[in-house]
């Protein structure tokens, strides 16, 4: 075989001798010229790029075409190439910032004077048509540093970008029309293979993500192989506006973040503080059958406590300020664990006592961004639903087995399915790596021995050990962070965590770090947007609302609500207004029952029942077949 040929080994396992140099795009047309049209990248020894890149090694490669979910990505890169190209066109002094694929789209950063408008959108997704129709090219090429810097120097984003370079770094460039752009690509061959894209959104970014440095405007779009699976998309996001939780929320009238006491602080309103009252007394139920103890701790301690642990060493920045009495400095709580562990130790503790079960529904503080707050999403202070459980090494999988038990059955009541990830060594673990992989190892023979469907998150586990995460998947489809169970060697050595083994020695514990619904404040933000406000009869904050028709029968319909509450049913009067009104007025506060109460209901001892979401239907039924109704729906937890 020439050294200047190169070997080509194919998914089939096929080999193919082809010259040096050559491109994925050629690879493609040597198998045919159906995969040569449909080709839209490539996988070269496990490196996504573009068709036209040269391939200078023997390679194993697997052309993408729009059936590859990685596919998707390289034509969203392009996607926001293409926007960058119709805001240059029509913004000729934009700064270029970042333009990257994301889960859902894309988005680019531009540096300009005043904010985008939604006319200004329009027109740049007018002129992105006009780009795609010309089918430019995307033209890669591979240029020095100083070459970089003269091509870029009217531009100081990119110019900053590139001292970040070695100067022996490999530095690519990517051209379509008159637009250049510094960039590792890949990128689809041409502009003409993006027929289905949408621009979402203009929002405001600082550049490299510091809010030290200057804002950048922000533009959010979607791109997609397929019309149909746009407008799908599309319609999930209308959707999902419906359910916002911040809109929502006010409506509703659960929550309120307020100026005067702090953006990402949560005043609680009673309609959404019953809520949470109901969550946290189940949750509260179901860990005292299951084993748990529970713990109350200090949302201020000593800034040693977090010193010992580590935290103010990884993680000040995410911190409050430390408060200063007399010499010492106390810090806002960010977790939980240094608590429980200081709990842990004030006793000796025995092998026969493990495991050793601490939950606490505790208030945490962290100092999280203004741009990253987000409703009741991400917060700067939130309850958590944690727990930490001291086990033997033994009883890992066991306790693991648990924890799956546990959350399947409390997702399954609020009516969530649920996806697993097994999250493997990342490169900045502590410890020894070999106890590390051997603990994952664990992990993964218990979710094989359980049959559990599960992804590998390579690289995703905590510093001080491996981690099953539980993430949720709402009515329509989206993925939320759920519950996640990590394993921890590294804080029984900093705080001498011990037990007492049957050989009479001491022994290092090992610690479960697991939450199963997160915090209050996200699990309660994601259940709004879950069921649309529309929570179910157990878990809403008014269960029932009787009407009155007039009010000489106000007394008759008092007497039904004062039934109702007796028998634990959350139900309330009311009078005013027109009927008419009023049933409007419980419809939009999405309250599972109406009972209006007329004449004949007030003679005959009934009730007209509308149920939510069963328009002008109603039910005469005898008074206590309605509570008896209602009651069943809160004791069995239905979803209705």
């Amino acid at each position: 075989m020439s050294s200047e040929q190169i070997r080509i080994t194919l998914p089939n396992g096929d080999v193919r001798e082809m010259a040096s140099g050559s491109t994925a795009a050629d690879v493609a047309a040597s198998i045919g010229p159906g995969l040569a049209k449909a080709a839209v990248a490539a996988v070269v020894n496990g490196e996504t790029i573009g068709l036209m890149e040269p391939i200078g090694e023997d390679a194993e490669i697997r052309i993408l075409t729009e059936k590859d979910p990685e596919s998707l990505a390289v034509l969203r890169h392009s996607a926001a190439h293409i926007l960058a190209t119709a805001v240059r066109e029509l913004r000729p002094g934009a700064g270029i910032g970042f333009g990257p694929a994301i889960d859902e789209g894309f988005y680019y950063d531009f540096d300009v004077g005043s904010p985008f408008t939604p006319d200004d959108l329009e027109a740049f997704e007018k002129k992105m048509a006009e780009v795609v129709d010309a089918d430019q090219p995307f033209e890669r090429r591979r240029v020095s540093k100083e070459e970089a810097r003269e091509l870029f120097s009217d531009d100081p984003l990119k110019l900053e970008r590139l001292e970040e370079f070695d100067d022996d770094e490999v530095i690519t460039v990517y051209e379509n029309g008159p637009f250049l752009d510094l960039c590792k690509g890949p990128h689809v061959p041409s502009t003409g293979r993006l027929k289905h894209f949408k621009l979402l959104s203009g929002a405001g970014a600082y550049w490299r993500g510091d809010e030290k440095r200057q804002m950048l405007q922000r533009i959010y779009g979607t791109a997609f192989h397929k019309k149909d699976e746009l407008a799908a998309h599309l319609e999930r996001l209308e959707e999902a506006k419906k359910r916002d939780h911040r809109v929502l929320g006010r409506e509703l009238d659960l929550y309120s973040i307020q100026e005067e006491v702090g953006q990402g602080f949560v005043l609680w309103h009673p309609r959404g503080g019953i809520i949470r009252h109901t969550i946290e007394e189940f949750l509260k139920e179901t860990l005292l059958a299951h084993g748990y103890e529970l713990v109350y701790t200090p949302q201020v301690a000593s800034e040693e406590l977090y010193r010992i642990s580590g935290h103010l060493e990884v993680f000040e920045d995410n911190m409050f300020p430390a408060m200063d009495d007399e010499g010492t400095r106390f810090r806002m709580k960010p977790m939980n664990c240094p608590h429980h562990f200081m709990i842990y130790r004030t006793q000796t503790r025995s092998y026969r006592d493990l495991p050793l079960r601490f939950a606490e529904l505790g208030t945490c503080y962290r100092y999280e961004r203004s741009g990253a707050l987000h409703g009741m999403l991400r917060v700067r202070s939130f309850t958590q639903d944690d727990a930490h459980i001291f086990v033997r090494e033994d009883q890992i999988a066991d306790e693991y087995d648990r924890l799956l038990d546990l959350a399947d059955y409390l997702l399954k009541i609020f009516g969530y399915e649920y996806h697993v990830a097994l999250a493997t060594r990342p490169e900045k673990a502590i410890g020894d790596p070999a106890a590390y992989d051997a603990a994952t190892e664990t992990l993964r023979e218990m979710l094989e021995k359980r049959g559990v469907d599960y992804v590998v998150d390579e690289g995703g586990g905590a510093f001080y050990g491996p981690k099953i995460d539980v993430n949720v998947v709402d009515a329509i489809g989206r993925e939320w962070q759920g519950g996640t169970f990590q394993l921890d060697f590294q804080m029984p050595e900093r705080f001498g965590l011990e037990y007492v083994g049957s050989d009479n020695q001491a022994h290092k514990a090992v610690v479960i770090h697991r939450t199963l619904l997160g915090s209050m404040e996200r699990f309660v933000g994601g259940l709004i947007e879950h069921y649309g406000g529309a929570f179910p009869t157990w878990l809403a904050p008014e269960q029932a609302r009787v009407l009155s028709v007039g009010e000489q029968w106000n007394e008759s319909a008092q007497e039904l609500v004062d039934a109702l509450v007796a028998s634990g049913v959350r139900a309330t009067l009311e009078s005013r207004e027109t009927l008419g009104y009023r049933i409007r007025e419980a419809e939009t506060l999405k309250i599972p029952y109406m009972g209006v109460v007329g004449e004949r209901e007030a003679a005959d001892g009934t009730v007209a029942v509308r149920r939510r979401g069963e328009g002008k239907k109603q039910d005469v039924m005898a008074r206590a077949d309605f509570i008896a109704r209602i009651s069943e729906e809160i004791r069995t937890r239905s979803l209705g």
